[in-house]
């Protein structure tokens, strides 16, 4: 399994994960949608990801239901992959093609109905995220919802993953596991947190 470490809001901690002996595959930023407590603006992210990083380690644009605004501006920006939420396979598509971007497409999931969605972006999207309904808030689905998914599709899973948690009993349901809320100590990233988890990944690797 591969790790996606979300919210990054300032550099120290974004230095702490590229320079880190076992670096997550997947680093994220909340790009717009100001309800997040880890959304940045514009100008401060562009800043803050112009940097030089491993060619292993891809940054990662997480969007809501982007407008042709903030696409524009995104392009330019040192991302290799762009997290989609709320946007249709058609409009998923186009993107794809006008911005020659990789793209996660984020399923939110409550039910088995919710989870065969996936089957509308296989043939488009790079990786499905499947994420529960909490969008800024770390909420839980039942993981074993996604055992359903039989496409040999390449998966990210969210919602409620605890750093420190068996990280073994996910390994038959999903290839990327990706975290956020569970890092942080009031609020903000917690690099000793951060630290237990990347550490126990190598383990099972």
């Amino acid at each position: 399994m591969d790790a996606k470490i979300c919210g990054i809001k300032n550099s120290k901690t974004l230095n702490y994960l590229i320079n880190h002996k076992y670096p997550p595959k997947f680093i994220g930023f909340i790009c717009n949608y100001p309800k997040s407590k880890r959304y940045l603006e514009f100008k401060f992210l562009k800043k803050l990801i112009d940097i030089n990083k491993s060619s292993e380690i891809n940054f990662v644009s997480v969007l809501v239901n982007p407008n042709k605004d903030i696409l524009n501006k995104i392009k330019s920006l040192n991302f290799d992959y762009l997290q989609l939420y709320d946007v249709s396979p058609e409009r998923t598509l186009k993107i794809k093609k006008e911005l020659n971007i990789k793209i996660i497409s984020a399923i939110t999931v409550k039910s088995t109905k919710d989870v065969n969605l996936y089957k509308k972006y296989k043939d488009i999207s790079d990786i499905i995220l499947f994420d529960s309904k909490g969008y800024e808030k770390s909420e839980s689905f039942n993981h074993d919802l996604i055992k359903k998914v039989t496409s040999k599709i390449k998966i990210m899973l969210a919602g409620n993953i605890q750093y420190d948690d068996k990280l073994e009993k996910y390994r038959k349901i999903t290839d990327i596991i990706d975290l956020s809320g569970s890092l942080e100590t009031k609020g903000e990233k917690d690099v000793s947190k951060i630290n237990i988890f990347l550490n126990n990944l190598k383990k099972i690797k």
